[in-house]
């Protein structure tokens, strides 16, 4: 009788063991469209040469205080324009600071992350893509020149620096970005909508090999009275690399109640 009642036990924990192979296994998937090039990269180095030299990495060019201080800024309207009045009025309680709902390790999404200053970036071509590598919160852009278009509003996903495509016309990358996370900024105090689209030409000045020049026009039909047209200009060096930035190895900026960043809030 126990022997039977054993292998009973034997036959039932058995079969629990192989009920898992008796499920019918989980469905793959939904795979898109082939992307191309970007996704297949294989044998498609050699047109790479034909493109410009970017090599090396670029830093920001500051512009002279009296050129900064002429160029155009964006007109905000409605909420944004208001925000932004708030943004001024909180900061001269504040020492100039602005009491921020993010913290400082937060990204700064695009167009901020193209004028970190000090914080250099390079570009790598590969087939079907361009990418920019930033210092600065290890920002990375990808910009598809593979022919895909944007994907459908409803399967956009919001990014900090969006979904970019672009194409060589020459030596001219033009690029359009859309679905930017709307808790980035276009410039200090100032927010933008799910319908900011940002377009650029990136190429190297005509007069000088050794400087990048990004030209960006900045649309949103709900935060901006007109399109904002600024240009970033960059050094090149080939002599350094990109270091790691890890902001929130060392967090000493944590925001406070009243959204203020410092070192000690006790």
């Amino acid at each position: 009788m126990r022997r039977a009642f054993a292998s009973a036990l034997l036959s039932a924990f058995a079969l629990s063991l192989a009920q898992p192979a008796l499920a019918a296994a989980p469905a793959a998937p939904p795979r898109g469209p082939d992307t191309g090039p970007a996704a297949r990269p294989k044998g498609g180095y050699e047109a790479l040469n034909k493109l410009p030299d970017w090599g090396g990495v670029w830093i920001t060019k500051f512009l002279p205080p009296a050129e900064r201080a002429t160029r155009e800024r964006p007109h905000p309207k409605g909420k944004y324009a208001e925000a932004l009045k708030e943004a001024i009025r909180l900061a001269d309680l504040n020492n100039g600071e602005t009491p921020r709902t993010r913290s400082y390790c937060a990204a700064p999404g695009l167009p901020g992350i193209m004028g970190t200053g000090q914080y250099p970036m390079e570009f790598l071509f590969t087939p079907g893509r361009v990418t920019s590598l930033h210092e600065a919160w290890t920002g990375e852009r990808r910009i598809f020149t593979d022919g895909r278009k944007h994907p459908p509003e409803d399967d956009l996903d919001p990014s900090f620096y969006g979904h970019s495509i672009g194409h060589w016309e020459g030596d001219v990358l033009v690029v359009n970005t859309v679905g930017m996370k709307t808790d980035t900024t276009i410039a200090t105090g100032i927010g933008h909508s799910d319908k900011m689209a940002v377009d650029e030409r990136i190429y190297l000045d005509r007069a000088d090999p050794d400087t990048l020049v990004v030209d960006m026009v900045i649309t949103d039909p709900e935060a901006l009275e007109k399109p904002f047209k600024t240009q970033y200009r960059y050094g090149r060096r080939r002599d350094i690399d990109l270091l790691e930035f890890y902001c929130a190895e060392n967090e000493r900026n944590a925001l406070n109640e009243k959204g203020l960043a410092g070192t000690d809030h006790d």
